[in-house]
């Protein structure tokens, strides 16, 4: 007698969110397993991975990246650049420069430079701002609306904002929004509660629910993830059923194991791979967590976390 091994779907479903348009639009979520349990239900979406194009990019001194770059000089060429990196899905617009205690690039610049980059590059884009509440405000609602019709996702309101960012990115310009708390599953479920009484559809809204570089106190993360995946899948809790985009970037390559040299800490060894590991090792953690999406910085590490996704699909 054969073996049939007995399969576990959940009742409960993640949200499947639409980005971009055209032939390279792509699907995050729709799954009712947990990550990568292929075993007990076909996974119709695999994990999509992002590339970040940062307005400050011109800013990083690892040795690899600035070779990869090499003769870019604006955000669409960054953006062109990184649509050639094979296993990307989407890119991801990071405009740390508009901070005012930064660079304080203003509004009209950053508004620019993101027509230019959807303009110019045919995947998905997502748009991160400066994490200035006030600036973001402003920001994010004039790039929800010069980029009307391309189906972006708009990172990211918050308990703070969330009325102003949400009426303007997911109402006023039909864009998708995402909804970003830190590390707390009651919070994540408190704003997509509330971003659904103002009415934004809960099927536009993508979750960033905090993460952090492994070794940084990631088990916080780890517990976030777990908690709300399970929420959703095994009880069923539409409030917590969007998928889920975590911007691994921006939390590994700012870590002392990134930016140490080799002359401070010459028993670590290179400090680019050291950067790479630190990157690859916090996105593969949230995918075995539960992010349906992750954003990357070095085309060395997409090619790892894409053959990751591969084997495991």
């Amino acid at each position: 007698m054969s073996f049939a091994p007995k399969t576990a779907p959940y009742s409960g479903k993640i949200n499947a969110v639409t980005l971009g348009t055209g032939d390279k639009a792509i699907v995050i979520g729709g799954q009712n397993v947990l990550p990568f349990y292929t075993f007990d239900a076909p996974i119709e979406n695999a994990p999509k991975i992002g590339v970040e194009v940062s307005d400050v990019a011109a800013d990083w001194t690892h040795e690899s990246l600035k070779a990869f770059y090499a003769g870019c000089t604006t955000m669409a060429d960054y953006a062109k650049k990184a649509e050639t990196i094979e296993g990307a899905d989407f890119i991801c617009l990071n405009f740390v420069g508009a901070d005012p205690n930064g660079k304080n690039r203003s509004v009209a610049e950053c508004v620019a430079d993101a027509k230019a980059v959807a303009e110019a590059v045919s995947l998905p884009i997502v748009v991160v701002g400066c994490k200035n509440l006030e600036k973001d405000g402003e920001l994010l609602a004039a790039i929800a609306e010069a980029l009307s019709g391309k189906n972006v996702l708009i990172m990211s309101a918050k308990n703070e904002n969330y009325k102003t960012v949400g009426a303007s990115v997911a109402l006023a310009n039909g864009q998708k929004l995402g909804a970003e708390t830190a590390d707390d599953i009651n919070l994540a479920k408190q704003l997509n509660i509330m971003l659904k009484g103002l009415n934004v559809n809960p099927a536009s809204v993508v979750m960033d629910i905090g993460t952090a570089a492994v070794g940084y106190g990631y088990e916080y993360a780890a517990s976030t993830f777990d908690r709300i995946r399970l929420a959703a899948l095994a009880q069923g809790d539409a409030d917590l059923q969007m998928p889920i985009l975590a911007t691994v970037c921006n939390d590994t390559w700012g870590v002392k194991e990134s930016t140490a040299s080799v002359e401070d800490e010459p028993v670590w060894g290179c400090r680019e791979e050291r950067a790479i590991s630190m990157e690859v090792a916090t996105a593969a953690a949230d995918l075995t967590g539960g992010a349906d999406a992750v954003v990357l910085r070095h085309p060395e590490s997409v090619a790892t976390i894409k053959k990751f996704i591969t084997e495991l699909i």
